[in-house]
């Protein structure tokens, strides 16, 4: 007896002081279940099959059968039961015999993790009445035939989501009777936004299709003066991809207890979408260099990020902001929480929090490179999920800002939000989580101080216009841009947006006063900047033009320093430096032009193609500096996307990708890639390398998945050249 009693010992998980059991947070471990629990001493004739006892359990489970449809699940590519929290389902369970009600009683036993407990909604017990309640567990009969019931049954709408292992119960005289272990009948319950009580209860069906249903989106990118935009799938629907979405959660050890809540989920997702502090998805890398791994310009959407996480449970190599975004919009979708990506263009990284952006001058008015730590990135994406916050005062539910994209620490990991929009809005950021460094994100003012030789720092310029100026995301039905900005601030120099920033300050934010600093700005002379389009491996002109509105005559030492930078505003290298003297004539404006030379600046080039102009002019008779940064994004060309004949469901097709070299110089390692959610999974090809103005064609067999509008997404990759997109709207016919 010794021995057994040793090795039922060895089996149990050790145990600490703290805790009756260990923590719960792995969806995929199992408990054993008795198919018999005795309640005593059983008599020697009692045999099982004696009683009622189940045959079968029908699901309703197919795409096409009415769980799938009612439930809008019919989309995901799972075999397994897939149904929405707070709204009824069906199955059917066949006996041995016809059902009694009068003498027989069963009830359904929903489990999840290895030690389920019913006040943890991780046992949940279903018992058979006459009536459903809204909102709440229960099940009724709806149908009765020969061996066979049907069943309704309805799920708490606050009920933790995940994937469930469902059992039948019977009672007898001497112990349960349950049915046996079945993975066929696992369950999958989700977040419910067409459900009231659920708190991602969202009330439009048109944004419950865009912000839950639609498995692709875009991202808007380039800068505020050149937008520019490219398709991303989310693919949340895809083999596998749920199951990812729940691994992640037990990555993030987020218990299984506290899985009915979007707040929580999302705020360890945020953190778990990067690898910073915790192993997460996705490596993020800004040094434009992508040794053994994949370029962030190159990946065209999450699937193929999330299923390597799955697979090899390491972070996959690389990803910047809209990589992060866009995998982390995919996990949203996935489990049900409506949710956007939205850009932010002209982004503070605010080092510190104070609202201020600090760019220091040298004595001739250029910057000064060791002291200027801040930096404005060209755009910045992060995401927005729509939830009740109960946890704040009525008013900021709605879209709460998200943000996987490792910037800076909260509670000792890298991770951001939720926050509330409306209440970043009306500066009131002393709600939880975050809200102060997305404030600063989009309203932090840009100071131009110079710094004299005795270390006086005179404050030459203040732009209080340029930092979040616009915030876009995708509109609802359609691949357009919707501007956003007045959801995250009032209009600019408006009453509100005073009180606003008052609340702000009030609230803890740091806003240094300029009376901290000598101010004396230059009125009388404007300096404005402006560039050509310039398309990548061109020459092209940039213009000054000064505007001199005194009566008096001025000369202005003029400096112009081009610079390659990352899409963050960090600089990687100056390519151009031009100084001229420039005469201005009183009440009279003049312009000078400055070409720059292909040659000069595509030795550095970097991935986004972005370059940054920064312009100082010291007006000799007065010592007022003016300055003016202006960010500029070359034209790169696209990739051709071309299908021959109907497509049809089912049946092979073939697609064409084309790119056309336009560089003076031959591209080396060159991996283009395609996919489309519904249509292919992703295919990738590496060509060694494509001769300057010489065109590759890439031709690719295929058979269309699913019929409907879908779309074709490729990118090209190479050591010279990133960033090259194309895409294809096809639609798929019915076969």
């Amino acid at each position: 007896m010794s021995e057994t009693t040793s090795t039922n010992e060895e089996n149990k998980p050790p145990l600490n002081g703290r805790r009756a059991i260990p923590p719960n947070y792995s969806n995929d471990e199992e408990n054993e279940v008795p198919e018999m629990e005795a309640f005593g001493l059983i008599p020697r004739g009692f045999n099982p099959r004696d009683y009622l006892r189940v045959v079968d359990i029908y699901m309703f489970k197919e795409p096409q059968e009415i769980n799938k449809q009612e439930h809008h699940t019919d989309k995901y590519y799972n075999p397994r039961l897939i149904v929405r929290r707070g709204q009824a389902f069906q199955i059917q369970i066949d006996f041995n015999r016809p059902y009694k009600p009068e003498t027989d009683q069963f009830w359904l036993e929903l489990l999840m993790g290895r030690y389920p407990q019913q006040n943890k909604g991780t046992y949940i017990p279903i018992l058979v009445g006459n009536v459903l309640k809204p909102g709440q567990w229960g099940a009724k009969i709806i149908h009765r035939e020969n061996n066979s019931i049907r069943l309704s049954i309805m799920s708490s709408a606050t009920c933790i989501i995940g994937k469930f292992r469902l059992y039948v119960a019977v009672l007898t005289p001497y112990g349960i009777l349950r049915t046996r272990r079945n993975s066929a009948t696992d369950t999958y319950i989700l977040f419910n936004p067409w459900c009231q009580l659920d708190a991602v209860y969202l009330d439009d069906e048109k944004e419950r299709e865009e912000y839950v249903l639609n498995d692709v989106g875009i991202v808007f990118h380039g800068n505020i003066e050149d937008i520019k935009s490219r398709s991303w799938s989310y693919g949340q629907f895809e083999e596998n991809i749920l199951d990812a979405c729940l691994f992640l959660m037990d990555k993030a050890e987020l218990e299984l207890s506290g899985r009915g809540n979007p707040i929580k989920i999302c705020r360890v997702a945020s953190a778990v979408i990067n690898s910073r502090d915790d192993n997460g998805v996705i490596a993020g890398s800004w040094n434009n260099s992508y040794d053994y791994g994949v370029a962030p310009s190159a990946w065209t959407g999450s699937v193929d990020i999330l299923l390597e996480y799955y697979s090899s449970k390491q972070p996959v190599r690389y990803g910047q902001c809209w990589v992060f975004a866009g995998v982390f919009n995919t996990f949203l979708r996935c489990l049900g929480i409506p949710a956007r990506l939205i850009t932010n263009y002209s982004s503070a990284h605010d080092n510190n929090a104070n609202l201020r952006l600090d760019f220091f001058l040298d004595d001739e008015g250029k910057v000064d490179t060791r002291l200027t730590k801040d930096s404005v990135w060209n755009y910045h994406c992060w995401n927005e999920a729509w939830m009740t916050r109960p946890d704040l005062p009525v008013g900021f539910g709605g879209w709460q800002v998200v943000d996987g994209t490792p910037q800076e620490t909260s509670d000792g990991m890298y991770r951001c939000g939720p926050a509330s929009v409306q209440a970043i809005k009306h500066g009131h950021v002393c709600f939880q989580f975050d809200a102060p460094f997305v404030y600063a994100e989009v309203n932090s003012d840009i100071f131009y101080t110079r710094v004299e030789k005795n270390g006086t720092q005179v404050v030459e310029k203040i732009d209080t216009t340029r930092i979040g100026q616009l915030i876009v995301t995708k509109e609802v039905g359609g691949d357009g841009m919707v501007n956003i900005t007045e959801e995250y601030k009032f209009r600019e120099g408006s009453d509100e947006e005073r009180l606003a920033l008052e609340t702000a300050v009030m609230y803890g934010v740091k806003k240094q006063s300029i009376q901290d600093t000598t101010y004396q700005p230059q009125t009388d002379v404007d300096m404005d900047f402006q560039a050509q389009k310039a398309v990548l491996g061109n020459d092209f002109k940039v213009t000054i033009t000064f505007r001199n509105k005194s009566r008096n005559s001025y000369t202005a030492t003029t400096y112009l320093s081009g610079n390659i930078v990352f899409y963050t505003g960090v600089t990687k290298s100056e390519f151009k430096k031009h100084s001229f003297s420039a005469k201005l004539e009183p009440s009279s404006s003049s312009s000078f032009d400055i070409v720059i030379k292909s040659s000069e600046y595509m030795r550095d080039l970097l991935e986004q193609a972005s370059l940054h102009f920064f312009v100082t002019a010291r007006i000799n008779e007065t010592g007022k500096i003016l300055a003016v940064q202006k960010a500029l994004m070359l034209e790169i060309p696209t990739l051709r996307i071309k299908t021959k004949g109907e497509l049809v469901a089912g049946k092979e097709a073939s697609v064409t990708v084309e790119f056309t070299n336009p560089l003076k110089q031959t591209l080396e390692n060159v991996t283009l890639r395609l996919e489309g959610p519904g249509v292919l999974r992703t295919i990738k090809k590496q060509f060694g390398r494509i001769p300057m103005n010489s065109t590759l064609t890439w031709e690719v067999k295929f058979f269309p998945m699913q019929p409907g509008l879908r779309k074709l997404i490729a990118s090209l990759n190479s050591d010279a050249l990133r960033h090259v997109y194309g895409e294809l709207n096809v639609q798929i016919q019915k076969p």
